[in-house]
């Protein structure tokens, strides 16, 4: 693999080039399994090729978007690769997404071609095909690429848009993150002693995510193969992890959760994983110990933002002691923590975490506004993007995170965070998932209320296990109200939608 291993010694270079380089290196070891097929490295750079030749010949140029709104698959990974070959920008949107949020998302980035499947056309609505130039991705792309010969070259440079990331939403309306070439290439270059080169690396969260480029785009930049999960489901994911020998993955929590708690998980052979990752949402300790107990490979934890800055890692095979973290700054990170007048804090104080890096984004899309009330400036003029969580360090450097701080609970002039109370409730052997949220209150100005998902076998009423609650923490933290509900809203990646649950349950409060 010289090309290859040229290109990723360069200070820049491109992840399509690199696509192109294991095409021609590697061509017959399989780059992508989805449902459907098995796509060599040969066959994905052609149909990227034909890809990219094609949204050429419909008038896309340098910097266009193209908006991709579907389930995992291959097609999905080529036309994603395609549009940057092409030089333009991949959008890609969820299908979990409000139609409203879509059409504004399309929109904004000014998508000039959408490629969609069944999914993404119904979440879309009857005006689907009004909206901009559809093309169906889980249909055959030969009608479309037609007629179509070698893209032209087009060159990129660093500062050139990689793709726009949209928020998930749960703070209100989604913000397109655009993330930069030299963003993405940087993170390429991190990722080299990761073992990517003979990866079978199960994608197991959405193409749309950013989480699951911490595996995807390494995975395919260093030639190793894909195994596309269109939906997750956990007995699913341990059958195809046993059959293809995967060696890494990216969960979220909630899919750690499930797998370790399916009945048959001992029955399958999970030796072959070297790394097992997990970002995004709170990641309990006492999960960690069962995955570091039960389930072969490194377990690694990453915190960070889509919009970059500093991230931390969390060897948690290295570190059984500090699983109550999320670990320690990475190689060439700057995480500081600063308090609501802008000043750092002195060490072992609580503060907003703010921090920088090569990895960091260009902006938010069209949002200069945004951009700005997401940024610290150090008083030496340093820029750092504000994560909008609260934590600490402790003495070793690692850093704990208390909540985000607009989840915070102000009850009666005291700080409540909430995973505080999330860790004491999820102790209780009738609870099964678990949140906390702060209501309005006329007495206090907000008040906790818990919200938890029974176990099946258990007995225990709400009413008990509220009162067990209270026992077991100090005055200024007790629930004023727990309800039991089947599930937690959640978004695609697993974070527990606080906000629909606030809106909720204070409305029943008033």
């Amino acid at each position: 693999m010289a090309r290859a291993a040229e290109l990723l010694d360069a200070d820049f270079g491109t992840f399509s080039d690199l696509v192109r380089a294991h095409g021609r290196e590697r061509p017959d070891h399989v780059a992508v399994i989805d449902a459907a097929a098995r796509t060599t490295y040969r066959e994905l750079d052609r149909m990227i090729d034909r890809i990219a030749a094609a949204l050429q010949r419909d008038g896309l140029a340098k910097g266009d978007c193209v908006a991709i709104l579907a389930l995992p698959c291959a097609a999905y990974v080529a036309v994603t690769i395609g549009t940057l070959r092409a030089g333009g920008v991949p959008a890609p949107l969820a299908p979990s997404a409000t139609p409203a949020q879509l059409r504004a998302m399309i929109a904004d980035c000014g998508a000039r071609m959408l490629f969609a499947d069944a999914a993404g056309v119904e979440a879309l609505g009857d005006d689907a095909t009004s909206i901009v130039s559809t093309v169906r991705i889980d249909q055959p792309l030969d009608t479309w690429l037609v007629d179509v010969a070698e893209p032209a070259p087009v060159a990129v440079g660093p500062a050139d848009a990689f793709t726009i990331i949209y928020s998930s939403g749960t703070t209100g309306t989604p913000k397109g993150i655009v993330q930069s070439h030299a963003m993405r290439w940087a993170y390429v270059r991190v990722t080299a002693t990761a073992g990517f080169s003979d990866a079978v690396t199960i994608v197991a969260t959405p193409l749309y995510s950013n989480t699951t480029n911490v595996t995807w785009l390494p995975t395919l930049a260093y030639g190793g193969t894909l195994v596309l999960m269109a939906k997750f489901d956990a007995r699913r994911f341990l059958e195809l992890a046993a059959q293809h020998r995967a060696t890494h993955v990216m969960l979220v929590p909630v899919q750690y959760q499930r797998i370790m708690a399916d009945p048959t998980f001992d029955r399958f052979d999970l030796t072959s994983f070297r790394l097992k990752a997990c970002t995004s949402a709170p990641f309990s300790p006492a999960l960690k110990r069962d995955v570091l107990a039960r389930w072969p490979g490194l377990l690694v934890e990453y915190y960070g933002m889509t919009e970059g800055g500093g991230s931390t890692m969390l060897i948690a095979s290295y570190f059984p002691d500090k699983l109550h973290t999320v670990g320690r700054p990475m190689e060439g990170h700057d995480i500081r923590l600063i308090d609501d007048e802008g000043h750092e804090v002195p060490p072992g104080a609580t503060g907003e975490v703010v921090s920088r890096s090569p990895a960091r984004m260009s902006g938010y899309h069209n949002r200069d506004d945004a951009t700005q009330a997401a940024t610290w400036i150090a008083p030496d003029g340093t820029r750092f993007i504000r994560h909008g969580d609260i934590g600490r360090f402790d003495a070793d450097g690692f850093l704990i995170l208390m909540d985000r701080k607009k989840d915070l609970i102000i009850s009666g002039g005291f700080n409540i965070y909430p995973s505080d109370l999330e860790a004491v409730l999820a102790m209780h052997p009738a609870v099964a998932d678990c949140t906390v949220i702060g209501v309005p209150s006329d007495q206090w100005g907000e008040t906790p209320v818990g919200v938890f998902v029974p176990r099946r076998d258990a007995d225990a009423a709400p009413d008990e296990i509220l009162a067990w609650f209270n026992a077991q923490v100090g005055k200024t933290q007790r629930l004023s109200a727990l309800h039991a509900i089947e599930e937690l809203p959640r978004s695609a990646i697993g974070k527990v939608l606080k906000r629909e649950l606030r809106d909720r349950f204070a409305r029943e409060a008033a």
